[in-house]
């Protein structure tokens, strides 16, 4: 059974930073590419970073630059580093897993970044 644990979210003023982690368990690392998305109140939940299982990297345009993505295979576990951050930036983010066979999405619950003075 997959399981998807956040951690790392807060209230952070303008140009600060965050580091986003996500422990999986039930997962072959190799097997899963990891991510983060995230949704702001009235908006549909979009990409924000992905990390292919062969380790190649995708960023929406919006974090490109600030934001790095990161796994730590022996730990199974993912990071998203988060500096300059952005009032725009503010939203629940969510781990995300996605089986490379079976396209199966897999999800964590949640955590909320607020960029605020």
């Amino acid at each position: 059974q997959v399981q998807l644990v956040e951690s790392g979210g807060g209230l952070v003023q303008p140009g600060g930073s965050l580091r986003l982690s996500c422990a999986a368990s039930g997962i072959i690392a190799g097997l899963y590419h990891m991510g983060w998305y995230r949704q702001a109140p009235g908006k549909e939940r979009e990409l924000v970073a992905r990390l292919l299982s062969i380790g190649s990297t995708y960023y929406a345009d919006s974090v490109k630059g600030r934001f790095t993505i990161s796994r730590d295979n022996a730990q199974n576990t993912v990071y998203l580093q988060s500096n300059s951050l952005k009032p725009e930036d503010t939203a629940v983010y969510y781990c995300n897993v996605r089986n490379i066979v079976t396209s199966k999405d897999y999800w964590g619950q949640g955590t909320q970044v607020t960029v605020s003075s």
